[in-house]
């Protein structure tokens, strides 16, 4: 049986997957109200196939609890945020549930942590707490680390058919771990050393992260002199070594916004272009902001609550708001001491910011300037709607004549 650790928005998709193709699995979460909602039998947040997913795991008989289990293997998949100021990792999740393992588990069990370090957290943060407890690492436990690699919004696919990595001390229980994500995994499975494991992941969305910032900062170059950002980058593109990315609004979600920055924080020294493309980016919103002042001046426009921002999630079609660029924007904003703009996004249903809808015809109707911070398929099928209204597009959806882009 493998008790799978926090059931967030990775631990739950790989516990799901798992308990489908024939793997023993209780997932353990410490929010009483999740697991209760899981044991009612529905999922606690939107994924394409989740709830398909979600079926064929209560049908194979995995189980929720709040309590750790006794097994030969857990994974570990709980948050590890960063300190925004010294851009290190806070590991204090992974900590306190290694912690809970350690006071259950028999020996010889096998601890596989699954959530997103810093490299050297593992040496740093997880074998004292093993040692303190008088434990032997390699006798009555087994470290592995085997990092996530998958996006919101296409998670299950994903999990499928995404490549993996292993990191373990001993290769024998790097196989055997492997020998579990194989269950579905058709992705090549490689196994490693743990600190290669843990820089592998952080350079990955670092990688992806730098590249952003390039396409962000060429657009800012192209707003200076006038010059249309997307026809570059089609043109640029052409060439067969060249693939810039879209410019947008910055950086979302709790990968690439987070990750290059357990760089930063550990190689102060040694990460300048990685810390300026993070400066480029993190920028972003309020260069948004910037262009909706412009653009407000252009128009005419002198009342802020006749501009509306669709969209708070940090991408398209998903449900996910962690690090959302419209909630940069707005704290930027108010940060301003501005009035809040109205905001809307077909997929958040609580309130959590001011101002906030949940019909887009009324949303339209109280607002002149719309501002397209996420490219929700609901916008893309309503195009019609925004006939009429002045249209400022962040991710280059919208193709209505004199609509402004960034």
């Amino acid at each position: 049986m493998i008790n799978v650790i926090g059931l967030g928005y990775i631990g739950l998709p790989t516990a799901l997957m798992m308990a489908s193709h024939g793997v023993e699995v209780v997932g353990t979460d410490y929010n009483q109200q999740l697991v209760a909602t899981l044991n009612a039998g529905k999922t606690t947040f939107k994924e394409n196939g989740l709830d398909e997913l979600f079926q064929s795991a209560l049908r194979a008989g995995i189980r929720f609890t709040n309590q750790y289990q006794v097994t030969d293997t857990y994974i570990v998949s709980v948050p590890t945020p960063y300190d925004k100021f010294s851009k290190k990792i806070d590991a204090c999740y992974v900590s306190s549930a290694v912690r809970d393992v350690l006071k259950v588990c028999p020996k010889g069990a096998t601890l596989v942590i699954e959530s997103t370090v810093s490299p050297g957290t593992m040496d740093k943060a997880v074998r004292p707490i093993i040692e303190e407890a008088g434990l032997k690492i390699g006798e009555d436990i087994h470290l592995v680390h085997a990092p996530e690699r998958i996006i919101p919004g296409n998670m299950v696919f994903e999990l499928l058919h995404n490549n993996r990595t292993i990191g373990a001390d001993d290769p024998a229980i790097g196989e055997k771990v492997k020998q579990a994500y194989a269950s579905f995994c058709q992705g090549k499975i490689v196994v490693t050393d743990i600190q290669t494991a843990e820089m592998t992941k952080v350079v990955e969305n670092t990688f992806r992260a730098v590249n952003i910032a390039f396409a962000n900062e060429l657009a800012k170059i192209c707003r200076h002199d006038g010059m249309d950002v997307y026809k570059i980058i089609e043109i640029c593109n052409l060439h067969p070594r060249v693939n810039i990315l879209q410019p947008g609004p910055g950086v979302g979600g709790h990968c690439i916004s987070v990750d290059p920055w357990f760089l930063v924080g550990d190689y102060p020294a040694l990460t300048k272009v990685i810390w300026e493309s993070m400066k480029v980016n993190d920028s972003m919103p309020e260069f948004v902001l910037e262009r909706i002042y412009e653009i407000m001046k252009e128009k005419g426009i002198t009342d802020l609550s006749r501009v509306g921002l669709y969209g708070l999630t940090y991408k398209e079609n998903v449900d996910d708001v962690r690090e959302s660029p419209t909630l940069q924007l707005l704290e930027c904003q108010e940060k301003h001491l501005a009035e809040p703009l109205k905001v809307y996004d077909p997929l958040i249903k609580k309130e959590i910011v001011k101002h906030q809808y949940q019909n887009l015809d009324a949303f339209l109707q109280d607002v002149d300037l719309v501002v397209i911070m996420v490219g929700h398929d609901e916008i893309k099928s309503n195009m019609d709607k925004l006939k009429g209204k002045i249209v400022l597009d962040t991710r280059k959806v919208c193709d209505l004549p004199g609509t402004y882009t960034i």
